[in-house]
């Protein structure tokens, strides 16, 4: 990001919305697409964004086979662990879930398999794996160190708690400490289940998280790590998929005056659609949206769609997040 985005920060207050997107949509590339023929966001998308959100199950508990299921207490029930995922073919529904490593300094989201039920604990044991050799070679990194395990993933109240190992919280400084802290929130909180997230260290809850002195003592959610979060997260689509058209894209953003535009360039390097978007807040209060519009490649490959917002000092374009992938004609 550039110092025009840190100085526009510097004056907002942030914290998460709640709202539904709505969008506005202005072609100003595709003169042929004026009338646009595209869904709208209720629409059926060509692209594939992530599947029906992972579901609310990880809250519940499970009895393995063979066992009898233990009484359930008349009143504040205890919070139960999410089983593993299974290991056997046909042992469960696999869902696309998100994990979020790093670009640059900030979440970026890239999509695996998870299995249902526990899709939390399948999508935390995938973030913890690190990216693939394509999105390293996209510059998509990770601050969570190598060797650390997932213990137990357990959601009481829209709150998991997540058990980590110990080597979760070895080395680096604070912008490290913070970076690891938003890669598991984000990618817990993807779950229309979970808010927030509590950590555990080894089954030690943790009030103060390594020697830079980052207090955990209580739950935090998305909106604890606005400074690393790029002021328009696209959460669909990720890094890697294949899109065709209309295309749609998801995601949040927190821009001045809400505004936006997204910019897919082809194969062949030329821009197949440049469009304005628009988000249910911005300014200092990031909000949600959902765009769909139409797109011309003159051939199929590997694109780049590109989020970003015109500086309101100068007009210059803020260029706030890069997505790798395949349009189809």
């Amino acid at each position: 990001m550039g110092s025009q985005t840190r100085t526009t920060r510097a004056h907002f207050r942030w914290f998460r919305p709640a709202t539904v997107a709505t969008v506005l949509i202005l072609p100003l590339s595709l003169p042929a697409c004026a009338n646009g023929n595209g869904n709208g966001p209720t629409g059926t998308p060509t692209n594939t964004p992530r599947t029906s959100p992972p579901s609310t199950e990880d809250a519940k508990p499970t009895t393995p086979p063979g066992t009898s299921p233990a009484p359930t207490p008349a009143r504040t029930p205890t919070p139960t662990p999410e089983p593993p995922p299974p290991t056997t073919a046909g042992g469960g529904k696999q869902v696309r879930v998100s994990v979020y490593f790093l670009h640059g300094e900030q979440v970026s989201p890239a999509p695996r398999s998870a299995t249902a039920p526990a899709t939390t604990a399948g999508a935390l044991r995938a973030l913890l794996s690190g990216p693939n050799s394509f999105e390293r070679g996209h510059d998509r990194t990770t601050a969570i160190p190598a060797g650390t395990t997932l213990n137990s993933v357990a959601v009481r109240d829209r709150v998991a708690t997540v058990d980590l190992s110990e080597r979760y919280d070895d080395g680096g400084g604070t912008l490290s400490m913070r970076a690891r802290l938003a890669q598991v929130v984000f990618t817990a909180t993807q779950s229309p289940g979970i808010d927030k997230v509590r950590f555990e260290l080894d089954g030690k809850p943790v009030r103060s998280f390594s020697g830079q002195g980052i207090e955990l003592n209580r739950p935090v959610g998305r909106a604890d790590f606005e400074d690393l979060t790029p002021d328009v997260l696209v959460e669909s689509p990720l890094i890697g998929d294949t899109v065709g058209t209309p295309l749609r894209v998801w995601g949040s953003a927190n821009t001045f005056e809400a505004t936006f535009r997204l910019k897919l360039t082809d194969a062949a390097g030329r821009t197949a659609a440049d469009v304005f978007g628009t988000a249910t807040s911005g300014s200092g209060t990031r909000g949600t949206f959902d765009v769909t519009f139409p797109y011309q490649a003159i051939r199929s490959g590997a694109g780049v769609l590109t989020a970003f917002w015109d500086s309101p000092e100068d007009g210059r374009a803020v260029i706030s997040d890069t997505v790798p992938l395949t349009a189809d004609r």
